[in-house]
C-alpha cells in the first residue's frame, strides 16, 4: 500500500504542490527519503522516528520508502516532517489514508509526539470545492 499526503515546496514567495508517497514494503528494514532532498529533509527521518516513539508507536521492521514527488523540485527545510509522519502513519494503518490524501499538511512535530499544535494541515487546492 502507498500512503499519499500533499504539501508543498516553498521557491521564494512561490509554493508549490509536493506528494509525499510512502510505502512499507517486505525486506531488510530501513528508512530512506528520494525525491531531491536536502539534508534538513533527510533528517526527517530521525525526528519522525522520535515522534512516533512519543506517541508509544514503534517503525515496522520492514523497508520503508517515502519518495517526495516531483524528484526534479528541490526539497528544503524541515516543514516536511508533518506530512511524512502522517503518510508514514498512513501506510501502517494507524490513521486514515483517505481522509489524509484531502489536507495539505506542512510543519514539524514536537519530539514529543504529534499531538500538540506541531504543524498545520488544509484542505486541498486540488478539491475546489473545499476550503483551503
Amino acid at each position: 500500500m502507498v500512503a499519499l499526503v500533499s504539501t508543498v515546496a516553498y521557491l521564494g514567495l512561490e509554493a508549490r504542490s509536493v506528494e509525499v508517497q510512502c510505502q512499507i514494503a517486505p525486506g531488510m528494514p530501513r528508512f530512506n527519503v528520494v525525491g531531491l532532498p536536502d539534508k534538513a529533509v533527510n533528517e526527517s527521518k530521525e525526528r519522525v522516528h522520535a515522534a512516533l516513539s512519543a506517541m508509544g508507536l514503534s517503525l515496522p521492521p520492514k523497508r520503508i520508502t517515502i519518495n517526495l514527488s516531483p524528484a526534479d523540485l528541490p526539497k528544503e527545510g524541515s516543514h516536511y516532517d508533518l506530512p511524512i509522519a502522517l503518510a508514514l502513519l498512513a501506510a501502517m494503518g494507524v490513521t486514515d489514508a483517505e481522509q489524509i490524501s484531502e489536507y495539505v499538511a506542512v510543519g514539524a512535530p514536537a519530539c514529543r509526539g504529534l499531538g500538540r499544535g506541531c504543524g498545520q494541515s488544509s484542505k486541498s487546492p486540488r478539491h475546489p470545492d473545499r476550503s483551503f
